[in-house]
């Protein structure tokens, strides 16, 4: 069976994203691969993150949606404005437990649901 194992966004503002991105309890390195732009990497489980330059308009990811199961989803909700962020759908129960929906500076949308403790 596949799993995810990689997922890149790309942000006008890597330093602002890493940051941002920190309030899920993400650790952040940077890398270069060869050649490529210097980037953001976090391990996820056995999946990565990589936060990329956004070199174009055309090349953003702002569409693209992503969600952490996190075990005090209060917590990070309450930091997500405090990181430039903003609250798209509030924290209320659902058929998937305690769950909010929150963009990024940058666009992107975030679903934060609660995690096993």
């Amino acid at each position: 069976m596949p799993h995810l194992n990689l997922v890149v966004l790309r942000f006008p503002d890597i330093e602002r994203a890493a940051d941002f991105y920190a309030i899920f309890g993400l650790s952040f390195a940077k890398h270069a691969h060869g050649k490529g732009p210097e980037h953001y990497a976090a391990e996820i489980g056995s999946s990565v993150l990589e936060l990329y330059p956004q070199t174009s308009e055309e090349s953003g990811t702002k569409h693209v949606r992503i969600g952490f199961a996190v075990t005090d989803p209060e917590a990070v909700v309450a930091k997500v404005e405090q990181k430039g962020g903003r609250i798209v759908s509030a924290l209320k129960d659902s058929p998937w437990g305690r769950r909010a929906v929150v963009g990024d500076p940058f666009g992107h949308r975030i679903e934060i649901t609660e995690g096993t403790k």
